[in-house]
């Protein structure tokens, strides 16, 4: 089952054009919940988008659409930020983000844009530090919203939130900083953000067996990123795979020999490999 499902997730990030946002978030839900019906949770999505499409007056302006997408999200459904328990992995899992009306900046934001592209509201999503933002293009400008609460973010406001980031780069001006942390985020870099915010949760609270099911779908999102495969030979190890383990650890080291944790990776390695050996002995 865990097989087919990495499949499935990596046929739907194996391009860059045409990346089925919604599904691969979508997606993620099905390593807690492996029987989830997709197609009928995106079904339910493409519902909530009509509904709102048939209070749109005639030939209303990105602004008038906006104020309507907005009361009905954050007024009549009730999405919001999960203040109660802001670690649940479920604020990650869309199908039950949509059925509690409760869950995070990136996963409200994931459904908010799926619902704007469908009634025509020009919405971008923003990896800004500590808080996902949306980005919506109007013709008067650019409005940067809070996913949590629909509320505009003056540039004011997005300074005060940058703050903390900003002192870890310093000799940067705060407004070329803030510029390019407001560039839109990319389809694969949001699901990236969604997999590492659940690969936190899971180091946290030490479910292994979680959390190597979210570094298989990172590696396979992020081929690339060879620090993913090496902590993917972390969380094999976690769970005594220990030949996977040693190949992914192998395998950072080949890449990146002059890693700065390259001595901590070879003494784990050493470890695995003793009892890859001891394994082999037990079988003879």
């Amino acid at each position: 089952m865990a097989t087919r499902l990495l499949e499935y997730f990596g046929t739907l990030v194996a391009e860059d054009v045409g990346f089925p946002l919604t599904e691969a978030a979508l997606s993620l839900a099905q390593d807690a919940y492996p029987d989830l019906d997709l197609q009928a949770t995106l079904a339910s999505i493409d519902e909530l988008a009509l509904r709102v499409n048939k209070r749109m007056p005639p030939d209303a302006a990105i602004a008038q659409k906006l104020q309507v997408l907005n009361r009905f999200f954050f007024g009549e459904l009730g999405f919001a930020a999960n203040l109660n328990d802001y670690n649940d992995p479920d604020n990650s899992h869309l199908n039950v983000v949509i059925q509690r009306r409760r869950g995070i900046p990136i996963s409200l934001a994931v459904l908010y844009l799926e619902i704007s592209s469908q009634i025509g509201v020009p919405a971008r999503g923003v990896s800004f530090p500590g808080h996902f933002l949306l980005r919506v293009t109007t013709p008067a400008g650019e409005i940067m919203l809070d996913p949590t609460t629909g509320e505009a973010l003056s540039e004011s406001r997005l300074v005060d939130m940058l703050e903390p980031y900003v002192r870890q780069h310093s000799g940067e001006s705060i407004s070329s900083v803030l510029r390019a942390l407001l560039m839109p985020a990319t389809d694969r870099e949001i699901i990236a953000r969604m997999l590492r915010n659940l690969k936190s949760i899971y180091l946290q609270t030490e479910r292994w067996q979680r959390l190597l099911g979210v570094q298989q779908r990172l590696v396979t999102l992020l081929p690339d990123r060879i620090e993913e495969r090496r902590d993917r030979g972390f969380a094999f190890a976690r769970l005594d795979f220990f030949r996977p383990a040693v190949e992914d650890l192998e395998r950072y080291l080949e890449v990146r020999p002059d890693a700065e944790d390259a001595t901590v990776v070879e003494s784990q390695l050493e470890e695995l490999r003793q009892r890859t050996r001891g394994e082999g002995a037990e079988g003879r």
